[in-house]
């Protein structure tokens, strides 16, 4: 078995974890129960039922590369989701990751609609359903943890909207008249107390369909047990690199308080929680508290590629320090919410900005390896004690299982739940394009029905073309987000300009009557653009695409993992390059775009790349494979000068993506 150098999450289904204790603050400013008033603040947008967004072009690709991957076959070579799960009624594997592995593959199999795929997730939903308890609660009898039932209640959700099960809804309602009951007994904590938000979440959704002021009832004592993560970002106390010594963590792997309040994935869901309970109490602060946060972890933490640092706990703004796949996707999820909540086009970016580069970059190009933490500056990926703050020697290796197998299980929901989040409707029953990738869409406007066809090279190009046809002639907004990037963005509509106004970080609204064949053009200019970081680097960015630096690789075989493997990877060039480039000069950036290939994301085939001088840095070196933090930039004048090539960041799988500045 591989070393597991942290074995928190493994320790905690033995017993781990106290009784949560409630900040006295925080009950005070919490409404009682009976006080919560029986209706919930609408979300300025709605995301569409599981299915009616459907992926074409390079994102089907992409999904199909995932079946094709673990994503389809991880039950087939890794027991804790294979037929002993004790999510299977066996005796395996019974806490998270059966939830996590149906969480992302429901949406994967309903939007390929492979049967193969479905059937597999059809064993995980027939079980839970057929063996839940007379008292209401499902799962495994062998685990009474509140917190792996969390994902499987967003699991049962999507299952819902794809199927219309009529055994669902009574399913959940009675496990919540369940857990409403026993928890004032039995309360939250570990993980279920920082994750509460997420069962608020699927309790708000099933209140949306069936409106019982209990299950507000049971809202309330959710975030009455709940970490009060609002609390913990005014002010933010958490603004350097969280170590283990800081943490006061010994070896054996245990979270403490701290600890749990410096993960990066418990930080990553905890960004929906206020445009969550904004919809409970409809308080501009909650509104307010959501760009609060994500500024914070910004501010302290953020990393070009979209994400924040967390190997495995808040790690600073370094580029050499890592970020955990499930953060990627968690804080992706919890995004979608915040932008159907609040309709704040600026969320979308960002949610681009992790999907198009975060998210890809952490996978082989096959998706059969993955990695436990990716690193903007990853020179190498080996079996190195640097530079995590709380993981161990396998954190960036590709592999089944690196580190620890919350990733192997939780990465699924990545690309399913972006496809089904680049359209939204609009509170006047419209429809928004929210994200833009190659897609189909299939809803109802009113009583009719409408068909969008979204034709793009998105995030390569800056071309998206929308063909809508509605069955007859029918009156509607169409709403087109127009990044923050996109000054000069242009609408067309059946070839003539669109007589609207078209603002950067804002939605363009089309209003009219739409006839079928009808034909929105949306071009986004996609002008190369230079973003400063940590000790005043540079990274370059295109349209939502961050550009690398490649230093080559050879890929080395570490094990076989049954039908997966472990590998190790290593340069073959020099990696230690400074730009000649600034905010002014970035128009200099030469572009050169190729055909968008079967597999966009990979090094061999990159659909765009970027050409630009940059020279080496005899004084930037490497200690145990990770590449030490960046001189501080600007430098004086380096040479000799060099024409460097850069590819999107998740094409190169050893990369330098901040660079020091010279002139």
């Amino acid at each position: 078995m591989d070393q597991k150098p942290s074995l928190s999450r493994r320790t905690f289904v033995q017993g781990m974890g106290a009784a949560s204790l409630i900040l006295p603050s925080f009950r005070a400013a919490l409404a009682s129960p009976s006080d919560t008033k029986n209706k919930l603040a609408s979300p300025v947008f709605q995301l569409l039922p599981l299915g009616e967004v459907r992926p074409t072009g390079w994102l089907l690709h992409q999904l199909q590369i995932q079946a094709d991957g673990l994503g389809g076959h991880l039950d087939e070579t890794w027991p804790d989701v294979g037929p002993n799960s004790g999510w299977l009624g066996g005796t395996g594997e019974s806490w998270e990751r059966g939830p996590y592995f149906l969480d992302g593959l429901i949406p994967l199999a309903w939007l390929l609609d492979d049967s193969t795929l479905k059937a597999k997730a059809q064993k995980f939903v027939e079980w839970i359903l057929a063996n839940q308890s007379p008292d209401g609660m499902l799962g495994p009898k062998s685990n009474i943890d509140w917190w792996p039932r969390i994902p499987m209640l967003k699991a049962l959700a999507q299952y819902y909207e794809v199927t219309g099960d009529k055994r669902v809804i009574p399913a959940i309602s009675r496990y919540f008249a369940y857990q409403r009951a026993a928890l004032p007994g039995r309360p939250l904590e570990s993980w279920g107390r920082y994750r509460w938000q997420d069962e608020v979440y699927v309790v708000e959704w099933l209140y949306d369909r069936n409106p019982d002021p209990a299950l507000l009832e049971l809202a309330a004592l959710l975030h009455q047990q709940g970490y009060d993560w609002r609390a913990q970002f005014e002010p933010f106390r958490y603004t350097e690199v969280c170590t283990r010594e800081f943490l006061g963590l010994s070896h054996n792997g245990d979270n403490n308080d701290k600890a749990l309040q410096c993960h990066g994935v418990n930080n990553g869901q905890a960004i929906k929680t206020s445009p969550v309970w904004y919809r409970i109490t409809n308080s501009p602060a909650d509104r307010a508290a959501f760009a609060t946060q994500l500024a914070a972890l910004d501010k302290y933490h953020g990393l070009p590629n979209g994400i924040f640092s967390c190997d495995e706990h808040l790690a600073g703004r370094d580029p050499s320090h890592g970020s955990e796949l499930c953060t990627v996707v968690e804080t992706m999820f919890s995004l979608d919410v915040a932008l159907a909540t609040l309709g704040d086009a600026s969320i979308a970016d960002r949610i681009e900005k992790l999907a198009y580069n975060a998210l890809p970059g952490t996978f082989s190009d096959d998706m059969w390896a993955h990695q436990y933490d990716q690193q903007p500056n990853q020179i190498q990926v080996s079996l190195n004690s640097k530079p995590w703050t709380t993981n161990g020697v396998e954190s960036n290796l590709y592999g089944l299982e690196p580190n620890f197998g919350c990733c192997t299980a939780n990465f699924h929901q990545g690309w399913p739940k972006l496809t089904s989040s680049l359209w939204m409707r609009s509170s006047d029953d419209g429809l928004v394009a929210a994200i833009y990738a190659p897609c189909e869409v299939s809803t109802h406007v009113g009583d009719t029905h409408v068909r969008l066809t979204e034709e793009t090279g998105y995030p390569f190009r800056g071309l998206v073309k929308i063909t809508v046809n509605p069955a007859k002639p029918a009156h509607f907004p169409v709403s087109l987000r127009i990044p923050e990037w996109a000054t000069g963005a242009k609408v067309r509509i059946n070839g003539q300009p669109a007589s609207v106004s078209v603002q950067p970080a804002a939605f363009t609204r089309l209003d009219r009557e739409w006839k079928p064949g009808d034909i929105i053009e949306l071009d986004l200019p996609m002008q190369p653009r230079v973003s400063r970081w940590f000790k005043n680097s540079v990274a370059i960015e295109r349209g939502p695409l961050v550009f690398s630096y490649s230093p080559g690789e050879s890929w080395v075989k570490l094990r076989q993992r049954g039908l997966s493997a472990d590998w190790q990877v290593f340069p073959t060039k020099p990696w230690n390059y400074a730009l000649k480039i600034d905010e002014t000069s970035a128009s200099s950036i030469s572009v050169i775009e190729s055909p968008i290939g079967a597999r966009p994301f990979a090094n061999s085939e990159p659909p765009v790349k970027l050409q630009l001088t940059g020279a080496r840095i005899d004084s930037w070196r490497s200690a145990d494979g990770v590449a030490n933090p960046l001189p501080q930039s600007p430098l004086t004048a380096h040479g000799p000068e060099e024409t460097l090539t850069l590819i999107p960041y998740a094409a190169a799988k050893l990369r330098i993506t901040a660079f020091s500045q010279y002139s």
